[in-house]
């Protein structure tokens, strides 16, 4: 039993030592975080895809520039006499409708504020993709960071295992001891496997941003997620925020938008007119009549009965209201995300302060001392394995703690509309 043991130990070490050297093959280099910015400014296919909003209310605004086309018509014409035809003739016509009263200007004013609109709406767009992108950025540095740590710890375990195998066959320790080494070895194999699942779609994640996904190139982050914190007063925050907040631009355009609408409403129930221009000539045969030819001229002016219904200023003028109360609720909102981003930093700020008060250190020079105390038979296997892993869940945490902070600052400068971050 105890030589089937020890070359179960001996093969498992082996196909550990096969897997952990077989490093994740990337062949992309690294890339900086403002190089990775620039990428998804330009290449991202969301963002690409919204530009094409700003391009069709550019469209928009010549489509309300159009003059109503003009009408022309042409007809032919037979004069009977019982069965016998008497005459020929032809008419040719042309009718126009003309807009009176600003109608074509309303309309082009309201396809101009529109456009204004979409660019607004394209930069606020353009504002949560940065922050989204930056969150993704620092979610691949984390992943870095934890799967060192694993690896880290699968190794200091695999050697632990290594030198248990030859004390056991030195009979200096139990088969026992030897057996729980190698199976904590084992488990934390299982765990470097997931760590570098997480860590490469969090490379996947990193080239999607950037609308270059390649199945065999991996973007890989080079950057830190410890910085020096900065300071921010909140009452700072909330002005720079509403003179640079592009939603709350978008909602100033809104306005502006219901207020054109119903201008052009108000246009639409004036009268139009249409003009009418003809010209027809008659043939007739002698003994009925001489040929002649005849020009007219007329105006159509329609009767606007349906101005006695009132349902589309109504609703222009619902929107207006609407618009108001959202432009307050813009100005809310940023006094509310800045308030809680601000709470979220400081609160994250305190918490990585905590771990560089030397948590780490000592973590780890208590799991140095149980392992070398473990050595020389002086402390048991258990105290070993629970000193490893307080130490990699403390590494662990530090490393969310930095994340968290990174992505607090992130969504602090989104929400007061600002943007001097680099990692």
């Amino acid at each position: 039993m105890r030589i089937f043991t020890i070359c179960l130990i001996t093969l498992l070490s082996q196909v550990h030592t096969s897997f952990c050297q077989n490093d994740i093959p990337f062949r992309n280099g690294s890339l900086k975080f403002n190089e990775y910015m620039d990428l998804v400014r330009k290449h991202n296919l969301d963002y690409a895809a919204e530009r094409y909003e700003v391009s069709k209310a550019e469209a928009a605004i010549e489509i309300a520039r159009i003059f109503p086309d003009p009408t022309l018509s042409f007809g032919m014409s037979q004069d009977h006499n019982g069965h016998l035809t008497t005459g020929n003739g032809v008419s040719a016509g042309l009718d126009q409708s003309v807009d009176l009263f600003g109608k074509r200007r309303a309309r082009i004013d309201l396809a101009k504020t529109e456009h204004e609109l979409s660019k607004a709406l394209l930069s606020d767009f353009f504002r949560n993709l940065e922050a989204q992108s930056a969150e993704t950025f620092l979610e691949a540095l984390k992943q870095k960071q934890l799967y060192a740590v694993k690896l880290n710890s699968y190794q200091t375990m695999k050697r632990l295992a290594e030198a248990d195998s030859i004390r056991l066959k030195l009979g200096s320790i139990m088969e026992i001891d030897a057996v729980q080494s190698k199976l904590e070895a084992g488990s934390l194999f299982n765990e470097l496997l997931q760590a570098e699942a997480d860590l490469r779609n969090s490379y996947i994640q990193l080239s999607q941003m950037t609308g270059s996904l390649k199945p065999d190139t991996l973007m890989i982050p080079d950057g830190e997620l410890a910085f020096k914190p900065r300071q921010f007063v909140m009452a700072d925050l909330i002005i720079t925020a509403r003179n640079n907040r592009a939603d709350l631009v978008a909602a100033l355009y809104n306005k502006e938008v219901a207020h054109k609408a119903l201008r052009l409403a108000q246009k639409e129930r004036n009268i139009d007119l249409d003009l009418t221009l003809g010209i027809s000539n008659s043939s007739y045969i002698e003994s009925y009549g001489p040929s002649f030819a005849t020009v007219s001229a007329g105006i159509a002016i329609p009767l606007k009965f349906s101005n006695h219904y009132k349902g589309e200023l109504k609703q222009a003028q619902f929107q207006i209201s609407q618009s108001e109360v959202l432009y307050e609720k813009a100005e809310l909102q940023i006094s509310t995300e800045i308030a809680q981003a601000m709470q979220n930093y400081t609160a994250a700020c305190k918490q990585v302060e905590s771990y560089d008060h030397g948590m780490l250190e000592s973590a780890q020079i208590v799991r140095k001392g149980k392992i070398y105390s473990y050595s020389r038979g002086e402390t048991s296997l258990l105290e070993v394995l629970n000193a490893q892993r307080t130490y990699n869940d403390i590494q662990q945490n530090y490393f969310e703690t930095l994340f968290n902070r990174a992505v607090s600052l992130v969504e602090l400068e989104k929400a007061a509309g600002i943007w001097d971050i680099n990692f």
